[in-house]
């Protein structure tokens, strides 16, 4: 058993439903089946787990290399299909693995602005842009809303936008550039 049927048969996503009294606008906008990048903003360290309550696919989260290096994380991330990605330095190995994860049909999930931390910078990375590019497949803008709370006062909201379709091409900088602030935008105006 993997670990996605092994969360569905411990019903995590209800859990996660109910304690974050989760509101959920969109989902269905997820296709069911076939390639897709859902791009969100990231807020906390929760995030991966929030997006994943949003549909029953598996995700394949695309995910900093750091948290392989720590023996009980690593393995867990590595058991849910994660990607490891070096920051800083256009990781051309990541991208091909969550390209090939495209190619498959499958889903992959990347938060363009790279890390949670308050005050970091937030600034959207180009990486989803080309890897849509690159394989031709729509971007699925999320916005999360009030995740960053250790016990949940308010709310987690997430909304999902309107697929924004991608024709495969060459992911050039400039074309990478104009689909990421086309994202960007998509998820603000969710908020």
């Amino acid at each position: 058993m993997n670990p996605w049927e092994l969360a569905e048969r411990l019903r995590l996503r209800e859990l996660l439903t109910w304690g974050y009294r989760m509101e959920i606008c969109g989902a269905e906008r997820i296709p069911r089946d076939g390639a897709g990048i859902i791009v969100a903003n990231h807020e906390a360290i929760s995030d991966p787990w929030l997006v994943a309550v949003a549909t029953r696919r598996p995700l394949h989260f695309v995910a900093k290399a750091e948290l392989w290096r720590i023996p009980l994380v690593g393995r867990l991330v590595d058991a849910f299909g994660c990607v490891p990605v070096e920051r800083g330095r256009g990781d051309l190995d990541a991208l091909a693995q969550a390209g090939r994860l495209l190619d498959d049909g499958e889903l992959v999930v990347m938060f363009p602005r790279g890390t949670c931390k308050p005050g970091s910078p937030r600034r959207w990375h180009r990486g989803a842009a080309r890897l849509a590019l690159a394989h031709g497949a729509p971007l699925l803008p999320v916005r999360l809303e009030n995740t960053r709370q250790l016990l949940p006062r308010r709310a987690v909201r997430i909304v999902v936008g309107e697929p924004i379709m991608v024709e495969q091409g060459k992911p050039t900088i400039g074309a990478a550039r104009t689909l990421t602030l086309a994202a960007e935008r998509a998820v603000e105006a969710l908020a």
